[in-house]
């Protein structure tokens, strides 16, 4: 066992986690005594850059329906994007309103807003602070000069290798007590609002000694004294169960997942899953309007509720735990904490982007000042894990130890995706610049903390795509790895039906657009990519067609159809558990090529069954890859089938 010096381990969070409840403003009292009260944090500071999060509490017993929040901000500093909430400012005056869809603070609850702005070296506190024209800080608008008792009876309520989770009991404040903050070393390393009585402290060392205190803050920004210290030890790392082959196995788990396909992060513990696996992206975080990451509860901008809000019961739960409503840490997130518990070796990265999501990238990669900010707006949010409070969960440091590094899903720089997406020629030279801005920081914080983290990118199929985005000699030495599309070659958006994952040309391809695996993979050794730091994607689901004709091999193939076939969530596109017991179609494969399809002499789905699976990850094992990457592994079934059956090749 050994003891280490806490404060290079958690510096980082000391310095993010800077609790700063709302003064009461100088300025005469405008309103009586408020049972609503507003706190502010700021989570995050980097060279001229800084991230703030302001907590509406109301402890009312009426729920407050419609809000409005003014305050000015200190000489040097400014907001530039906000999330949660519309601003406005005039006159120097910041005003903040609910945002479109509306925002309802419930009785006895909070709602949070949060920030990126810039500084100049000094304070961010926002000032002279009113909500619906009362002092943010509540009661008659004296000043509270009078701190918070300490709190009582500090436990440790649980250890892991890289965790420990405290209790206490609450403390007593003569307006009101805004929330508490955890200590270790004179840093600050975690905060939670006034409610929650417990907290985790992620990201530690196995068999390392810490000391924590923590005390309480009120509504006018005092803070009391220190709880007395506990002393903990982190238990040691046993390593979990025996990890697979040294060949990288990713898997993508989607944050909607959990909805209608009821693909829980539990699944991939019973199932089998991830023992099999050497990491899982979770896909996907959203970049904002103005360039930088971003955390919101509104459809098509994010799930909050998914990833770190949502109660899951015991049966859910990776642990059979079930999450109580005080956590400071629910969700996704949560159950990704424990199943990396579980299987510690286990690599937990968040993909930024995808296909809806990619629409800023071009802006945020644009210059030398954009890029540096989205990065470290994507690194305070989820390394450092400094969350914005939602239904009672998040919290400075709340998320700290979850994600190993981050996965890159511009699609596509240089070239069209999603309609929406801002296009630039430039893009190609930006992507390389932001990568390296990423790879920077990404070592300063490992420099910072100790903790190594990956850098890695998914890339498109199409050598057209590569050569008007990416910068492959220039790109490579920033990447831990690489993952290659290796699916959607072809699908209903086309007329003609065709394979959607070959491994080969097929000489029966007559059409002007002829993908393969290996043309793709051949593509990136062209432009002197190591073989060896390619990851070739695998799909877990396959597209369809209608209205199909046999054609003259009476399989369906490479004919016209009438449209995409019929799918449980979007036309042209199934699950792979899905069209496996789909009933009264023909099962057809090419073995040389590494391709299955089903036809009913109307509906043609091309898709991946255990068979072509094992020959796909057998063909990338014999030429040198890197490994495989599953899209997406809530495709798989209940036992893991596909999953196994590349576990079974790799072996």
């Amino acid at each position: 066992m050994r003891a280490r010096p806490l404060r290079r381990r958690l510096a980082v969070l000391a310095a993010a986690a800077l609790a700063l409840p709302l003064s009461l403003a100088p300025t005469p009292a405008a309103a009586e005594s408020s049972d609503v009260t507003v706190t502010y944090v700021e989570t995050s500071r980097w060279d001229n850059g800084y991230a703030g999060q302001l907590t509406i509490e109301n402890a009312s017993a009426a729920a407050l329906d419609d809000w409005t929040v003014e305050f000015t901000l200190p000489a040097g500093t400014s907001i530039t994007t906000a999330w949660n909430a519309t601003l406005s400012v005039s006159g120097g005056v910041h005003t903040l309103r609910p945002p479109s869809w509306g925002a309802v603070v419930p009785a006895g609850s909070g709602y949070s807003i949060g920030w990126n702005g810039v500084h100049s070296g000094g304070e961010t506190t926002p000032e002279n602070c009113l909500i619906d024209g009362s002092p943010c800080s509540g009661g008659s608008g004296e000043p509270d000069g009078e701190p918070p008792t300490a709190p009582e009876g500090l436990t440790v309520t649980g250890t892991t290798a890289t965790s420990v989770s405290l209790s206490w009991g609450e403390a007593t404040d003569d307006v009101a007590v805004a929330g508490y903050e955890i200590l270790s070393e004179g840093g600050v390393v975690r905060a939670v609002d006034a409610d929650t009585l417990s907290a985790t402290v992620a990201g530690l060392n196995p068999e390392t000694s810490y000391s924590f205190t923590v005390r309480a803050y009120d509504t006018s920004g005092n803070r009391g004294p220190e709880s007395g210290a506990v002393q903990v030890t982190t238990e040691a790392d046993d390593g979990g169960p025996s990890l697979p082959a040294e060949d990288l196995r990713v898997a993508y788990f989607t944050q909607w997942g959990i909805y209608d396909r009821g693909y829980l992060v539990n699944d991939l513990e019973t199932s089998g899953s991830a023992e099999k696996l050497t990491h899982i992206n979770y896909a996907f975080g959203n970049v904002n309007a103005g360039g930088e990451c971003f955390m919101a509860n509104q459809a098509g901008q994010g799930d909050a509720w998914a990833d770190y809000g949502r109660s899951f019961t015991a049966a859910e739960s990776v642990d059979g735990v079930a999450d109580q409503w005080s956590q400071d840490l629910r969700g996704n997130f949560n159950q990704l904490r424990k199943l990396k518990e579980i299987h510690p070796d286990l690599k937990v990265n968040l993909s930024l982007g995808g296909w809806t999501w990619s629409e800023h990238f071009s802006d945020a990669a644009l210059t030398p000042e954009s890029r540096e900010r989205m990065v470290s707006s994507c690194i305070d949010l989820y390394l450092r894990g400094n969350l914005p409070i939602f239904d009672g969960a998040g919290g400075p440091g709340s998320a700290a130890g979850i994600f190993d590094g981050i996965d890159l899903d511009w699609e596509w720089p240089g070239s069209e995706g999603h309609e929406h997406n801002t296009v630039r020629p430039e893009d190609k030279e930006n992507f390389t610049a932001l990568v390296r801005e990423f790879r920077e920081q990404l070592d300063a914080l490992e420099a910072e903390t100790g903790r190594g983290f990956e850098l890695t990118a998914f890339l498109p199929a199409d050598p057209e795509k590569i050569d008007l985005g990416f910068e492959m000699d220039r790109l490579m030495p920033d990447f831990d790895f690489i993952t290659v599309q290796g699916y959607d070659y072809h699908g209903a958006w086309e007329d003609t039906t065709n394979h959607q994952s070959n491994l080969l040309p097929d000489p029966r391809d007559t059409g002007a657009n002829v993908f393969s695996t290996e043309t793709t993979v051949q593509a990136y050794l062209d432009r002197g990519v190591d073989p060896s730091d390619m990851v070739l994607g695998l799909p877990f689901y396959g597209r369809g067609w209608t209205g199909v004709a046999p054609g003259p091999e009476g399989d369906g193939l490479f004919q016209p159809s009438t449209g995409p076939a019929p799918g449980s969530y979007e036309d042209g596109i199934e699950d792979w558990k899905v069209i496996k017991d789909l009933p009264g179609f023909d099962l057809y494969r090419d073995d040389d090529l590494g391709t299955a399809w089903l036809y009913d002499g109307n509906t043609l789905w091309t898709y991946d069954d255990e068979v072509s699976m094992g020959q796909k990850t057998t063909w990338a094992v014999d030429n040198g890859l890197g490994g495989v990457m599953i899209w997406s592994i809530d495709g798989d079934d209940a036992s893991g089938s596909l999953i196994t059956a590349v576990d079974a090749a790799l072996r």
